[in-house]
């Protein structure tokens, strides 16, 4: 998962992502890698309009946002 985050972050692509907060709750979340440190990165998070910090073990899922041309998104 670690690798599939830095190369988000490398190439400046938005990731949906399924995200366990430290309590259990999960929810999807698009975000944009700004820096990764040891086992957390930091993100702009679209879904909460902020910067979030994010400890990569808790991310389940994440797949880069694709724009198709023509799309409305």
């Amino acid at each position: 998962m670690k690798d599939q985050l830095i190369k988000a972050m490398q190439r400046n692509q938005l990731i949906d992502m399924m995200y366990m907060s430290k309590s259990g709750v999960v929810t999807k979340r698009r975000v944009k890698i700004i820096k990764m440190v040891n086992n957390s990165f930091q993100a702009f998070c679209y879904t909460k309009q902020a910067k979030r910090t994010f400890i990569i073990d808790n991310v389940l899922a994440a797949v880069p946002v694709i724009h198709k041309e023509g799309m409305v998104i």
